[in-house]
């Protein structure tokens, strides 16, 4: 559920309400980009071509440029009121309300924008020297998934079906004219958003082509989704393809701006298989694509001739007994002409391979117990390609270097913590943030050669205004009595040894989620330091099955979804049980989507341990959940009937003997609300009594304002229960 926000994900923020109390109330703890908890540090960093020099943004009123020169020191380069002085010269009904987040350079000279309000939308470049705007594009107000090309001369745009394109001359060409709503091309939810997919079209790199997903759902089940504001309440109906029914089919295809005409890329197979890992060819006449069975566990990379959509070459498989899950494009390097970079888990960590260009032969680059989290680039003066990679069991994040020639790995980075990185375009510096579970975040350039490390801010620790409590990480062998896992304890504020505390597990536990890291709080949301002023032990485990430990950690819950995570999990309340400052007699436990499914599945399993549960968004049988994250991980239920069968709550809903409250949004088109429905149905059946909570306005994830009254009614329910 890589799409999937769980409770835990709203953590830090910029502006403040004023001044706080030693204790930190729910809306300080849960609107925290309106508070003061966000420790200095620079915002918008961009590296300028060609150039050891970084610019940044200041409060969204100024971007500054720091150059090696004159040690990082800023100096004012573009401030809002020069940017809306230029635009009132170009266009005049253009009004800022703040200098744009998004800022890029393409060139030395000049930077891009992205700005949008209630007025409008727009796309335009600026030069410093000149101090003038030289291309403005205006976007349509039906316009949406901007996509610019790589000089900002063009924009392709979908109205929710058909693909547009506008040009900086105000040309508007339409791309595909479908009048099927089933039938949508462009969009960037394809394959419900699995596989790294996040855009649904691509430019070429010379900008003369763009190739862009279609979809056809006709065959997928209509869902309906309750609009309960209208007078009469409506349904909205919604494709969703459940797991075992019939999936949508998807296509790629390539507009040509030369020849003004489209070519369907020959991705001959069953039409429900999937098309990820979309990458042109570095010449712009070819594009590849990594071809994924329904199954999802046979892989196989393949090329295409952009002009005339037929296969050109078949450049390597991969095939795995569990699944196979492709989430990253190629990779192609201006100054690596006969090969490519590929990423895969297939050797035990996400690792990069460098593949010849006809697929001849695949140069392993990873190293043991490293997990690739962010390719950074490639150095053609020391053949060296640069990334971010977790380590330490997956708590921290380090800067790797690892050789073209000789396959060896150099970390960068030294201190144990999280580093975020930018690399410059020549390879000498990188811009970094760093922070550990004491130390608040430090900012500065490191020198690539010499590890050496400027600071440029030192920030202060933002929790000074109250009373914070004691956060320690722990290490827990997992139930199969080797493999360390990463586990958290928040101690009450004023803790004393000597008393017993309530106990609240928060639990996610699914794959592509990690909750635990070496950063400041140990990666706790604001939320767990708020509970755990109110006198609560906050614990949290990784279990197997969660994210940054590499394929054998996570793939061990293939066909049985949260088996081994309770396992796990029911370590950690051992081992905190072992604690005589936990009071065994009330220990409750809560989670957010897949980490809802753990809540209840933990309450059903073991209600001799857990009192108290909240269960928000959960799922219920998987069954009811979508295709392509289903099947990956339980097959169909046609092939796994003894899996769903054996990790579906509603089945077990019999065995409920603790206060549990299930929360759940309304207008769910993630996990649609069908699971909880049910779950409540079987538990009325079994003469179970459960507390049940809608939003009826949200999605899957409660936001905005009203996140303070979940937040709170999540809070008041282990008061009342949990809590003497």
């Amino acid at each position: 559920m890589k799409k999937i926000v769980c409770i835990a994900g709203l953590l830090l923020g910029l502006h403040s309400f004023g001044a706080f109390s030693q204790e930190l109330s729910i809306q300080d703890a849960t609107l925290a980009r309106y508070t003061k908890f966000y420790p200095k540090t620079y915002s918008g960093v961009n590296w300028k071509p060609n150039s050891p020099d970084f610019s940044h943004l200041v409060d969204y009123k100024e971007i500054v440029l720091c150059a090696a020169s004159k040690n990082y020191k800023g100096q004012s380069i573009l401030t809002l009121e020069q940017l809306q002085s230029a635009l009132d010269d170009y266009a005049k009904n253009i009004k800022l309300n703040y200098l744009p987040y998004y800022h890029n350079w393409l060139n030395s000279d000049k930077l891009s924008f992205q700005y949008a309000d209630d007025r409008g939308a727009y796309f335009f470049v600026y030069n410093i020297k000149t101090k003038k705007i030289e291309s403005l594009i205006p976007l349509p107000d039906d316009a949406s998934e901007p996509l610019p090309n790589a000089d900002f001369s063009k924009i392709a745009y979908t109205d929710g079906r058909n693909v547009f394109v506008i040009d900086n001359k105000g040309n508007s060409t339409q791309i595909t004219y479908s009048r099927n709503p089933k039938v949508v091309n462009g969009v960037g939810y394809v394959h419900r958003q699995e596989f790294g997919i996040h855009v649904g079209m691509f430019w070429s790199p010379d900008g003369s082509k763009l190739a862009f997903y279609q979809k056809d759902e006709s065959m997928v089940a209509e869902y309906p989704l309750v609009n309960t504001a209208t007078r009469i309440a409506e349904a909205n109906k919604i494709a969703y393809p459940m797991a075992g029914e019939k999936s949508e089919n998807v296509k790629l295809l390539v507009y040509d701006f030369k020849t003004n005409q489209t070519a369907t890329m020959n991705t001959t197979g069953p039409a429900d298989q999937y098309l990820t890992s979309i990458t042109w060819g570095p010449n712009s006449n070819e594009i590849f694509i990594g071809i994924l069975n329904r199954g999802q566990d046979h892989l196989v990379l393949k090329s295409y001739d952009a002009t005339t959509g037929a296969e050109k070459a078949s450049l390597f498989e991969e095939k795995a007994s569990t699944y196979v899950e492709p989430l990253h494009p190629l990779i192609f390097e201006e100054k690596l002409k006969d090969g490519f970079i590929y990423q895969s888990e297939k050797d035990g960590y996400n690792a990069l391979y460098f593949v010849k260009n006809d697929g001849s032969s695949m140069k392993y680059l990873g190293k043991e117990g490293v997990v690739v989290e962010e390719y950074l680039g490639f150095d053609a003066k020391t053949s060296n390609f640069y990334y971010l990679g977790a380590d330490n069991n997956g708590l921290d994040r380090q800067l790797y270097a690892v050789n073209l020639k000789t396959a060896e790995t150099k970390k960068i980075t030294k201190k144990s913590g999280v580093y975020s990185v930018k690399i410059s375009p020549d390879f000498s510096k990188a811009f970094f943030t760093f922070s550990n579970i004491t130390t608040p975040t430090v900012t500065g350039v490191l020198d690539i050669k010499t590890g050496k490390e400027t600071q440029l801010i030192v920030a202060d620790n933002p929790y000074t205004q109250i009373t914070m409590p004691k956060v320690e990480l722990v290490t827990i062998t997992a139930a199969d009595g080797k493999t360390p896992l990463n586990g958290r304890i928040i101690y009450p504020t004023n803790f004393d040894p000597n008393k017993k505390y309530p106990m609240v597990l928060y639990v996610y536990g699914g794959p592509h989620a990690q909750m635990i890291t070496n950063s400041l709080n140990g990666g706790a949301p604001l939320w767990d330091i708020h509970m755990a002023q109110q006198g609560y032990i906050m614990f949290t485990l990784d279990n197997r099955g969660s994210d940054a430990r590499g394929k054998d950690f996570e793939h061990v819950i293939h066909r049985q979804l949260g088996v081994n995570e309770m396992a796990d999990q029911m370590k950690g309340i051992e081992f905190m049980k072992d604690k005589p400052f936990v009071d065994a007699e009330r220990i409750g436990v809560y989670g957010w989507s897949y980490g809802g499914f753990m809540t209840i599945s933990l309450l059903l399993e073991y209600p001799e341990v857990f009192k108290v549960g909240v269960a928000g968004g959960p799922v219920c049988d998987w069954k009811y959940y979508e295709i392509m994250y289903g099947e990956r991980y339980m097959d169909t239920p046609q092939e796994n009937p003894e899996g769903y069968e054996k990790t579906s709550v509603i089945k077990k809903a019999d065995k409920l003997n603790s206060k549990l409250l299930v929360i759940h949004g309304a207008q769910d088109d993630v996990v649609v609300m069908q699971h909880s429905m049910e779950f409540i149905n079987a538990c009325i059946k079994n003469g179970k009594q459960v507390d049940y909570f809608l939003y009826p306005d949200h999605k899957h994830n409660v936001s905005g304002k009203d996140r303070v009254h979940l937040n709170t009614k999540i809070a008041n329910y282990f008061h009342d229960f949990l809590r003497k």
